[in-house]
């Protein structure tokens, strides 16, 4: 059993993928202690094929067609045989002591801590540093690691929010268990380009909408 699987998702990220791949292969914790798990979601590009280039290295799950990024993050986490879970989107990159500072701090922390996200840098397409970012006041999907047990006592990800299946999985986490601590390093790099899928300004609005009417829904029902 490792302590610590990487989940990748991946759909249609050939020009990122390789960079992702070896930031998180190049780690300064030992290989014996984790593992990464990529999920191709029907990628149409070279993504695959980029993929394939790291051999043994990964452990690959192909999905036949596209299915949505939260199914991909279920299916990897439900492949993974781990302590602890960590995303990495394929167009971002990490800091070679990414998991070794993560595992560290929440091994050290564990009456307080079930939960610890990173520090992080925007970066652009040539990696040029654009900000610095606190995760707790600005919080993204990755970065943070979580124990396995408490991600799958939650039910996963909700396979029906194809945007925003962050914030909706952080809302069911939040009300059962603590407060997901902060790692003030900036171990994580998140890429801003003209691809990232937030940018679709119609899907953003509608599944924010979406997560708007589940909370009603849940307000209401403790009326």
């Amino acid at each position: 059993m490792k302590k610590i699987s990487v989940i990748v998702p991946c759909y249609n990220h050939e020009k990122f993928i390789h960079r992702c791949l070896r930031s998180i292969l190049h780690q300064s914790l030992d290989k014996k202690l984790y593992n990464v798990i990529v999920v191709d979601d029907g990628s149409t590009d070279n993504s695959l094929r980029e993929i394939q280039t790291f051999g043994k290295l990964l452990k690959v799950i192909k999905n036949k067609k596209n299915k949505g990024l939260p199914y991909s993050l279920n299916s990897g986490i439900k492949k993974s045989n781990s302590e602890y879970i960590v995303r990495l989107d394929s167009d971002d990159y990490v800091n070679s002591n990414f998991l070794l500072f993560l595992l560290d701090f929440i091994e050290n922390n564990k009456d307080t801590a079930d939960a610890v996200s990173t520090d992080y840098y925007i970066v652009n397409d040539d990696e040029k540093i654009l900000s610095r970012e606190n995760s707790q006041e600005k919080p993204i999907a990755c970065g943070i690691i979580f124990k396995k047990k408490h991600l799958l006592d939650i039910g996963l990800y909700n396979e029906k929010f194809l945007l925003h299946e962050e914030i909706e999985l952080r809302n069911r986490y939040d009300k059962k268990f603590r407060k997901i601590l902060r790692l003030q390093l900036p171990l994580y790099r998140y890429r801003r380009h003209n691809a990232n899928i937030t940018n679709n300004k119609t899907e953003f609005a509608k599944y924010k909408k979406l997560l708007q009417q589940k909370q009603k829904s849940k307000y209401e029902k403790n009326l």
